[in-house]
């Protein structure tokens, strides 16, 4: 077993505890960044001057009539920019645009003594444009030809002799929504100047290093003149990846222009319609299949909807190729990705990062083409699993490890479900039942761990001991309620071998961490947890020699546990409090910098080659679902999952991950219809969706009946810390289940063998549909349709605006 992943006597780790902030949580007492307001002197309110037009150049901008306005102290514009007027990392993102992008897009920002000057000010500010033509939809951005950003193409093996050799093909087409975060807390950012001019920022956000350098760049300032820390946020799921940073510059700006604090804090409506989301895909695809059902090639087109400006589509859109093989194995592939430039907000990292709209890619073609294979889906997907020891790489050229773990979680979830009973008792009621049909689906999930960009997985941390015994750690992540903090807690703990309770953890901040990677990309644990581990093993190897010196005995021979010093086959012990003391005395260094890099990574994005991921996680899911005829409308009767998390380092906080990114991603396939007016009117490209009136959220009525979740017993997964794998976004994929389930309910209420297509979110208008077209369909098979070397030629984009 490997140094990282070896477990010492007594770990903390592994050990099922409540969050950290849990406490803080339910008793209202944490702290979130606009808390901070309360509790800051004379702090100025910004808000927005939106333009609610969709594109358009902006002509004339007078802000005196804002200044006009009771409580009114300044309006910021581009005037005021001393450094760079951008948001972004792509430049790409003006902070004050001379040009509207989208509905509702920023273009000042007024400060004022209190929110309601502010809001007052704001709509004093007189915007003319000259409007501009606008592209909203993916259709229209294909049929434009408006695209930005890196177009890569990933080839393996060779698709027109696989075609070739296929007795059967597929062609079709399938467009599916983007998703609204909806975190708990909304945007927030406070900014205030200390005496020397250094400029201090509370943020809600994921990436504080990133942050750091935007606001830097907008001031014209050093990034040691920044400071940035995040207490802890309300939810993140991606969105507070990249898009914190503008408005916390807009904060530092108007602290740097006033000497005041100034306070940045959208609503909700503000929020949604200022706020990049998941992007929503269009894919184009033919498949073949050999005679058995197998695999044979595929050549896909995915187009992301990037919205204004590019943000994270690149790397968003990269992985979502790297995940259009999910757990299937494709020997000839050419799938090509791009990116369309829409008038919408600048779309974004969330939960899976592009891997949920590959992997969905997929998963959608086998759940249509199956019943015109004459075979279960079930069985489809079990047919064309990667298998271990035979060498199989993916597209990209990655070898699969421990690939047998795809059918050993598929077979558990089989078994703790009793899926062949089920199937029986399901087929004899749907039998039985003419106006309500109930299904079984299962799928599974390989989703790779790593940051597509090979720079950012590394990390730091700080690791402090004082006199007293305490320990104070600082690592680089950020909390926003998946528990990372607790597993930190954990890993330090383990790793010095003394009880939790010696332990604290300190708010994340750029002066104490420096050139962090962002808590993205399911690596938290993994980046920090190694960082962390780093630093208290320099520490505890300090500690050991203090150790051997009063125990009398070889370094090598001394144990910490428990918080005790022993020497192997001697009663002789030394208290941790004590041995600490003693260090101090002797003068042994008690604070060490941890470092932690990820091994084995290689990618080249030209070529589209490489290994990117460090490991994959697994899993696989069940649902049934019981739907109604005359209404489309459904419910999740049962849900069983095994998820791979290797060896947990906090078993109760994984199991709340996997629960809540499986909602999640059942809300976003199922419920979360995003909504844009596309007409031509007056309020073209807005938000219609733009509240939780309109845009339909998961909540406890959505939750299964039965919600089992196991983790993945003896699992450990070498070179990782403590043996653990990352669990924050890999969950949210195994929803996919639901709404195969859901395509196989609307298909019983047809004949055998109809291949039923359905659109993204499935909403019970959407079931609708498809049960309707299902009732319409003759048995294909039956119907004469010859599969054999033929094309059948499928289109959801109907239904998918349905």
């Amino acid at each position: 077993m490997s140094h990282l992943s070896e477990r010492p006597e007594k770990p903390v780790v592994g050990v099922s505890m409540p969050h950290e902030s849990a406490v803080l949580h339910v008793t209202g007492t944490a702290l979130y960044t606009d808390d901070l307001v309360y509790r800051t002197k004379d702090t100025l309110h910004a808000y927005p001057v939106q333009v609610m037009k969709t594109r358009g150049r902006i002509t004339a901008l007078r802000t005196e009539p804002a200044l006009a306005v009771p409580g009114v102290v300044r309006v910021l514009t581009v005037a005021d920019v001393p450094g760079v007027n951008d948001a972004g990392m792509k430049h790409d993102e003006p902070l004050f645009p001379d040009e509207v992008m989208f509905h509702g897009h920023a273009v000042a920002w007024v400060l004022g003594e209190t929110l309601e000057a502010a809001r007052l000010g704001a709509a004093a500010v007189e915007v003319e444009l000259e409007e501009l033509p606008s592209v909203i939809t993916l259709k229209e951005a294909i049929a434009a030809e408006s695209f930005h950003g890196a177009r890569p193409v990933m080839v393996t093996g060779d698709i027109d002799a696989g075609f070739a050799d296929s007795a059967h093909v597929f062609t079709g087409e399938f467009q599916f929504s983007d998703q609204e975060h909806f975190y708990l807390e909304t945007h927030a950012a406070l900014a205030y100047i200390d005496e020397a001019e250094q400029v201090f920022i509370q943020s809600s956000t994921q990436h504080p290093s990133e942050t750091q350098e935007i606001v830097a760049h907008v001031l014209g300032l050093h990034s040691h003149e920044v400071t940035v820390q995040c207490l802890r946020m309300g939810g993140g799921f991606g969105g507070k990846e990249m898009q914190p940073h503008g408005f916390a510059a807009i904060a530092a700006l108007g602290a740097k222009l006033t000497g005041r604090p100034v306070r940045v804090r959208l609503n909700r409506t503000q929020d949604l319609t200022m706020s990049g989301k998941r992007h929503g895909f269009h894919a184009d695809w033919k498949i073949g299949f050999d005679a058995d059902g197998r695999i044979q090639a595929l050549d896909a087109t995915l187009t992301a909807d990037g919205g204004w400006s590019l943000d994270l589509s690149e790397p968003v859109c990269a992985r979502a190729l790297c995940h259009i093989d999910n757990t299937y194995w494709i020997p000839n592939a050419r799938v090509a990705g791009r990116i369309a430039k829409t008038n919408k907000v600048s779309n974004t990292a969330f939960r899976g990062f592009g891997g949920p709209q590959g992997m969905l890619v997929i998963e959608d073609i086998l759940g249509r083409v199956a019943p015109l294979l004459g075979l279960d889906p079930m069985e489809l997907r079990k047919r064309n699993f990667y298998q271990p020891g035979l060498g199989q790489s993916t597209p990209y050229g990655q070898p699969v490890p421990q690939a047998e773990r795809i059918a050993a979680v598929w077979q558990q979830v089989e078994e703790n479900g009793g899926v062949a009973d089920r199937k029986r008792e399901i087929a004899a009621f749907n039998a039985a039942h003419p106006h309500t049909k109930r299904a079984l689906a299962i799928t599974s999930i390989k989703f790779g761990i790593s940051f597509n960009l090979t720079a950012f997985n590394q990390a730091g941390a700080l690791v402090l001991i004082y006199k007293d015994g305490s320990v104070l750690i600082n690592h680089g992540g950020t909390e926003m309620g998946q528990g990372l903090h607790t597993k930190m807690l954990q890993v330090a703990a383990t790793t010095l071998g003394i009880p939790l309770h010696k332990v604290r953890l300190a708010p994340t901040r750029t002066d104490k961490v420096p050139n962090t990677s962002a808590t993205a990309a399911s690596s938290g644990a993994d980046l920090n947890g190694g960082a962390v581990k780093n630093a208290c093993e320099q520490l505890r190897a300090r500690l050991l020699q203090v150790a051997a010196s009063q125990l009398g005995s070889n370094a090598s021979d001394v144990r910490i546990v428990d918080g005790v010093a022993r020497t192997l086959g001697s009663d002789k012990e030394l208290a941790w409090d004590d041995l600490v003391h003693t260090a101090y005395f002797q003068r042994v260094q008690l604070s060490a910098s941890g470092y932690y890099r990820t091994e084995g990574l290689h990618w080249d994005a030209k070529a589209f080659r490489g290994s990117p991921f460090k490991y994959f996680s697994y899993g696989a899911a069940a649902a049934e679902v019981e739907v109604d005829g005359f209404t489309g409308g459904y419910r999740i009767r049962r849900v069983d999952i095994v998820h791979d998390v290797g060896d947990s380092l906090s078993p109760m906080i994984d199991i709340g991950q996997v629960e809540g990114g499986f909602v999640q991603g059942a809300g976003w396939l199922t419920l979360e219809d995003m909504r844009w007016d596309t007409s031509d009117g007056p309020n073209r490209g807005r938000l219609l969706t733009q509240a939780a009136s309109t845009y339909k959220l998961p909540s406890f009525s959505e939750m299964p009946e039965v919600f089992n979740v196991t983790l993945m017993e003896n699992a450990t997964e070498e070179g990782a810390v403590y043996g653990s794998k990352a669990v924050g976004e890999p969950p949210l994929m195994l929803a996919f289940c639901v709404r195969e389930a859901l395509r196989q309910a609307a298909a019983a209420f047809g004949p055998a063998g109809v291949s039923v297509e359905l659109a993204a979110p499935a909403t019970p208008e959407a079931v609708y549909w498809a049960i309707e077209a299902a009732r319409e369909q003759v048995d294909v098979r039956g119907g004469g349709h010859v599969l054999g070397g033929s094309e059948i030629r499928t289109d959801t984009s109907a239904l998918s605006n349905a």
